[in-house]
């Protein structure tokens, strides 16, 4: 709970998403014009302004809010963190900026894929007026200040409105969900392969992009700087994104349900972690939404249009 200092101007902030830690973080990248990376949900808002306060950002002090995906346990807080900090940019994938604007076709589909847990665990999306949102750019730089950047890596896959942000100082990159989930109670790397857009040739792609910018380490939204070197961390990633897909391309070519498929070959891995660690995981990253992911993926080939 609260904030760890990972490196010189980067503190990681627990937002607590459904009370539970090590769950969810945001990351303060500090400087002249600091930046917050991932709000979190709406649900984690009162918890991250309590920190940003306790770290002494005060509300004219924020100069930007990067979000690398538009999933609302990432950005559900934008609109509320936009009004607390009013001087601060949105940054946000081209593919994004206009569910921040206007959010209502986003919530709409979140209440129909989570139901009633869409208010008790994550809350909705209030908008972010447009003339606040910066749409960034493959390759594009935030100015962090006294040559301090965050570089945006566009890494469709997880979502087609995904980026990575490099920080130029620390060299740590800020991943979103593109590499998967580890929750550090569990220590198991878990792809995320949710609807609408997932598509496992861009996610494969995006894994390579990123170990192409050599990061020095490697922070997910779930949870927290890997200790694993990125190299190893990257390559553990595409073969599990890989295997998942295997399996779940068999099943859809023989006719079997996939979720049983993916149960039957992944399921028992965290046997043995508390229930409480398996409860955190399933409603997060579950199964059955993962193999919802990749079977619209796989329907979505077969036809052979785009996921894009």
């Amino acid at each position: 709970m609260g904030t760890t200092r990972l490196a010189d101007g980067v503190v990681e902030i627990d937002t607590l998403l459904g009370g539970w830690e090590r769950m969810t973080a945001g990351y303060l990248i500090e400087g002249p014009r600091p930046v917050l990376v991932e709000t979190g949900s709406q649900s984690s808002v009162d918890t991250l302004l309590e920190e940003l306060s306790s770290l002494g950002v005060a509300p004219s002090d924020l100069a930007g809010v990067a979000v690398t995906h538009i999933h609302l346990d990432h950005a559900g807080g934008v609109g509320d963190v936009a009004r607390a900090f009013p001087k601060a940019t949105v940054y946000v994938h081209e593919k994004g900026a206009r569910h921040l604007a206007d959010p209502t076709r986003l919530v709409d589909s979140a209440a129909r894929v989570y139901g009633p847990l869409l208010d008790s665990l994550y809350g909705r999306l209030d908008p972010t007026p447009p003339e606040r949102l910066h749409v960034l750019q493959d390759e594009e730089e935030i100015d962090i200040g006294d040559g301090r950047t965050l570089r945006a890596i566009d890494s469709p896959g997880h979502a087609k409105h995904h980026l990575g942000l490099l920080d130029s100082s620390s060299g740590l990159l800020f991943a979103g969900d593109a590499v998967g989930v580890r929750l550090p109670d569990g220590g198991i790397l878990r792809p995320a392969t949710p609807p609408p857009d997932f598509d496992l040739d861009q996610a494969l792609a995006s894994l390579k992009k990123f170990a192409d910018h050599r990061p020095v380490g490697i922070a997910l939204a779930h949870y927290g700087l890997v200790p694993i070197p990125p190299g190893e961390l990257l390559e553990e990633a595409s073969e599990t994104l890989s295997a998942w897909g295997e399996v779940a391309t068999g099943a859809f070519e023989r006719g079997e349900d996939i979720a049983a498929a993916l149960e039957e070959r992944f399921g028992g891995q965290f046997d043995s972690a508390p229930p409480e660690y398996r409860e955190k995981l399933e409603t997060l990253n579950g199964i059955h939404s993962n193999a919802a992911g990749l079977r619209r993926w796989l329907e979505t080939r077969s036809r052979g249009d785009s996921a894009t």
